[in-house]
């Protein structure tokens, strides 16, 4: 079992976010605790699988005022998390990374496009650019910005490679395996395409949390993706 595959505690309730991880113990090291969890205990369920031995990835996806961001990664900082997402504008990037100093070990991750968002969803939104170019623009702009990685679809992860090497983390959401539904999401791939594609890392969330094994899933797609590489 590798720590590639990233699974989303994407449940209504901690206590059921929990049981899942329980159930996943052997199968996955890795979980993503998102908004859904952050007002009703997600950070400190954080902390639980932390000291269970798990990582952990806040995605939080915060985007605010640069000292607003700054102070509330110094806050995250307390949960020893792994990775945090924030929005990938250079302001942002820049008081994240201010913010996460008593914790060198935190990644920060910047969330270039959503994979929910689609060319046409991005011009209703007033962007002059479809999404390869915003990703691409934004990937360059976390460098600079001393972000430690990105949030992209698979579909730009390869350029993202091909153009700045190894000097960013890509780790990429909107992942369906040929045998699941491909939900409310746009720009999808396979695990395997993905791991492919360059993605350091691949986060999954329905096609396991809503599967009647989540374990079976789980060792699925990590079958898929050591086939892969």
């Amino acid at each position: 079992m590798t720590d590639t595959l990233i699974v989303a505690l994407d449940l209504p309730e901690v206590p059921a976010a929990r049981a899942l991880a329980g159930r996943l113990h052997g199968a996955v090291s890795f979980y993503k605790i998102g908004l859904q969890l952050l007002p009703i205990g997600g950070m400190d369920l954080a902390v639980e699988l932390k000291e269970g031995g798990a990582k952990t990835f806040l995605d939080f996806k915060f985007h605010d005022i640069p000292a607003t961001v700054e102070k509330a990664t110094r806050t995250v900082t307390r949960a020893r998390a792994d990775f945090l997402t924030v929005h990938a504008e250079p302001p942002v990037m820049r008081a994240a990374v201010q913010g996460r100093d008593g914790d060198p070990h935190l990644k920060i991750l910047g969330v270039t496009v959503l994979t929910s968002y689609d060319d046409a969803m991005l011009a209703e939104m007033g962007y002059a650019c479809g999404a390869r170019d915003l990703v691409l623009r934004r990937a360059e702009q976390a460098i600079k910005c001393g972000a430690d990685g990105v949030i992209a679809s698979a579909q730009e992860a390869a350029e993202i490679r091909k153009r700045f090497g190894n000097a960013l983390l890509i780790v990429t959401p909107g992942i369906r395996p040929v045998w699941s539904a491909k939900d409310d999401q746009s720009r999808v791939v396979t695990p395997a395409d993905a791991i492919r594609a360059g993605a350091d890392h691949i986060v999954v969330g329905r096609p396991v949390n809503a599967a009647a094994d989540p374990a079976a899933a789980a060792r699925a797609i990590n079958e898929e993706i050591a086939a892969a590489r």
